[in-house]
């Protein structure tokens, strides 16, 4: 790889990384924050090129040490639609402002954004490795792949393990503990890389509802895991993913509403354009932060 290179992000608006570091989402489960958010993942494109990522906050910017051979603004990018600082989020704010449930979770949980798998490639590929299993067994079975067929990046001093690319992945032909019938659904989800169609361009153009159907034409993708990349690594702001249960729970609590219809999640979910994405990821993130009885009829 190059030299480091050294690029400013800016958070637009409050940002805790912290909040970020310690999600827990997919893969990730860090239990620690040292002040640098450490990514290692596959470039936007063709997902061939690695790249290594230190990540530290300066007020309302963010610093981001980049290790890689790809261009440090595509990477750039990238970091911010994961972490969720772009140009949305003062829409996010905004929405806090006018609706008291979303305003009450902000407070509750100050600088928390949505963190996003990082690609839709990345995204696929935990879906087949992970499904039917438990979480934990799904990242250890990930940083498997990644120890054997991918690479381990040093950043900040620090191992950070990333996913082989596509056509290292396509030549996996075994890999202890992955059931049989996954293997050829990881080669699915390598050529459909190959071809463009996991590319967050395509699949954004494409929409919720038309890139969840095209999702689902790779074997072992469901209307779960579609939603899963659609809403969680592509960066489509105002999607509404409707397939979490745990989240219209939730919902009814804070609302004091029957979420349990799509058409009545929908009616409600109204308000919360043009980031609806960002609402259902703070919902499910932040609700158990509110003081003890606070999940009832907040809205009210």
């Amino acid at each position: 790889m190059t030299q480091p290179v050294l690029v400013s992000l800016p958070t637009h608006g409050p940002f805790s990384l912290r909040e970020s570091a310690l999600f827990g989402f997919g893969h990730r489960d860090e239990q620690s924050f040292d002040g640098v958010l450490r990514l290692a993942f596959r470039v936007d494109g063709d997902y061939e090129t690695a790249a290594g990522v230190a990540v530290r906050q300066h007020g309302d910017t963010l610093e981001l040490t980049i290790e890689s051979d790809a261009d440090p603004a595509v990477i750039a990018a990238q970091v911010g639609r994961i972490i969720s600082c772009t140009p949305a989020a003062e829409n996010f704010a905004a929405l806090g402002a006018r609706d008291s449930v979303i305003g009450a979770l902000q407070a509750a949980a100050p600088g928390l954004r949505p963190v996003l798998f990082h690609s839709p490639y990345e995204a696929a590929v935990w879906a087949i490795i992970s499904a039917r299993r438990a979480r934990g067994q799904g990242i250890r079975l990930r940083e498997r792949l990644n120890r054997e067929q991918g690479r381990v990046l040093d950043v900040a001093g620090a191992e950070v393990s990333c996913l082989p690319g596509p056509r290292r992945l396509l030549e996996l032909d075994a890999l202890p503990g992955l059931p049989a019938d996954r293997l050829p659904r990881l080669h699915a989800v390598a050529r459909r890389a190959i071809e463009g169609g996991l590319g967050v361009d395509h699949l954004t153009a494409l929409g919720q509802q038309a890139a969840e159907a095209e999702l689902q034409t790779l074997p072992g993708i469901g209307p779960f895991y579609s939603q899963l990349i659609s809403v969680r690594a592509t960066g489509l702001d105002d999607a509404l993913p409707t397939a979490e249960p745990t989240s219209r729970a939730l919902i009814a609590d804070l609302y004091g509403v029957d979420a349990g219809a799509d058409e009545a999640l929908r009616t409600l979910a109204e308000g919360w354009r043009p980031v609806r994405a960002w609402a259902m990821v703070l919902i499910r993130a932040a609700a158990q932060r509110l003081p003890s009885g606070g999940l009832t009829h907040l809205a009210g």
